[in-house]
């Protein structure tokens, strides 16, 4: 009976060291295509989505979302039709399973390049992505997004935009950098 337990505790460890490799691989993954994945705390998360002052109805997007709590968030307490998007496919699937475990009806989570993310719907478009990433994200961004769509950038300001911010909020480690289309 304990040689049993011996290869069962093997095959565990096995196991779980074949997950922590997949795991791993999909971050770097994330890093190289351009931003790591860095989760932002849930005080954090609600004092951003209360200076964006969103309505219900709105569609709200997080572009490289991660595990997806922002847009959770904005879906379940302020009834926004959220969509986050991001290339690493096992945090997309996260997303989705802690939307629907947490019941959050208007929410969904896509793996996608978020080049190839359709804009236009937004009403609000969350970004905590590298400010390379950002830059090479603005011309997208002013070619789709509609007048008036509101633009969170956390942590980084976006350079090109100068013009177009009406609102910074500090926090720690990041600020957050609220502009407005048009």
């Amino acid at each position: 009976m304990g040689i049993y337990f011996y290869y069962l505790a093997i095959l565990l460890e096995f196991l779980f060291a074949i997950g922590f490799s997949i795991l791993t691989a999909s971050f770097i993954y994330s890093s190289l295509k351009g931003s790591p994945y860095v989760p932002t705390r849930q005080k954090e998360i609600d004092k951003i989505l209360k200076y964006a002052k969103l309505k219900p109805g709105q569609i709200f997007y997080e572009l490289g979302c991660g595990d997806g709590r922002v847009a959770r968030r904005a879906a379940q307490l302020y009834k926004v039709k959220s969509s986050g998007v991001d290339v690493n496919p096992i945090l997309v699937k996260y997303a989705n399973f802690l939307a629907k475990f947490y019941k959050i009806k208007n929410c969904r989570f896509i793996k996608q390049d978020i080049f190839a993310t359709n804009l236009r719907q937004a009403d609000i478009l969350y970004l905590f992505l590298m400010p390379k990433l950002i830059s090479s994200l603005v011309p997208k961004m002013e070619k789709e997004l509609k007048a008036k769509t509101v633009i969170i950038s956390h942590g980084f300001q976006i350079v090109e935009w100068k013009n177009k911010l009406y609102k910074k909020i500090e926090g720690k480690p990041f600020w957050s950098y609220y502009y407005r289309i048009g």
